[in-house]
């Protein structure tokens, strides 16, 4: 909420209402009337903008514009991906299993790192489609099931049994969380380990690194050629 200044629209009413009391009281068909009720209400006019002036006046935030990267693709899933953790934050406050809570925290981190990701390189996307698309409406269905029916405040065969099995598959659903945020890396793994390879052979060549030669340990020393470095272990 903002709190601004406006303009009194009291001295319009005022200036109006002179116009109105006048013609009510007195006659206001000749001209000098008209000139003189025209200087009057003027007068009030003037008389009541210096007593009232602005007033201050609370007015709503306007809504936030939600930023746009330009690809209609990566902010649908910024906005899916935003109220799906708010939806686990919601859940998380409602259900009372500190187990559950524990791994509904994990979730809401997994969640939050994976679109993170994906925000930082779109090229990504289509690696959490199905993601985006099945295991995470679904995981929030489960959720949202365990916890109306533990809202119910009683205990019987399927509300009992359907609990237990979301319980029972909390655990796998965050290690699929996990092995998601982990395939997001596959590429820059690939690209790292390339640039190693690429490292270690340049650094061979260039005579900048040691051969890795058989060590032959006696007596508890490393011997090497007369060039090499000698360890003593």
């Amino acid at each position: 909420m903002a709190t601004v200044k406006r303009r009194s629209t009291v001295p319009y009413y005022a200036a109006a209402g002179t116009w109105v009391i006048y013609a009510l009281l007195f006659p206001l068909y000749r001209v000098p009337q008209f000139i003189f009720i025209a200087i009057v209400s003027a007068v009030v006019y003037f008389i009541m903008n210096a007593v009232c002036g602005t007033v201050e006046v609370t007015v709503p935030d306007p809504p936030k514009k939600e930023e746009s990267t330009g690809n209609p693709e990566l902010d649908k899933m910024i906005k899916d991906g935003n109220l799906a953790i708010s939806e686990m934050k919601r859940l998380n406050t409602s259900i009372e299993d500190e187990k559950i809570s524990a791994d509904i925290d994990r979730l809401e981190d997994l969640s939050a790192k994976i679109f993170a990701q994906v925000k930082s390189d779109p090229s990504k996307l289509p690696q959490i489609r199905k993601f985006m698309d099945y295991y995470l409406p679904t995981t929030l269905k489960l959720l949202n099931a365990y916890d109306r029916m533990g809202a119910q405040g009683v205990s019987g065969e399927n509300i009992d049994a359907t609990m237990q099995r979301v319980e029972s598959m909390m655990g796998t659903i965050v290690t699929a969380f996990e092995k998601q945020l982990d395939m997001l890396f596959g590429s820059e793994a690939m690209d790292i380990s390339a640039d190693i390879t690429v490292l270690e052979n340049m650094m061979k060549r260039e005579g900048l690194s040691e051969d890795t030669g058989e060590l032959h340990a006696e007596s508890g020393t490393a011997t090497a050629s007369q060039d090499d470095i000698k360890l003593e272990l």
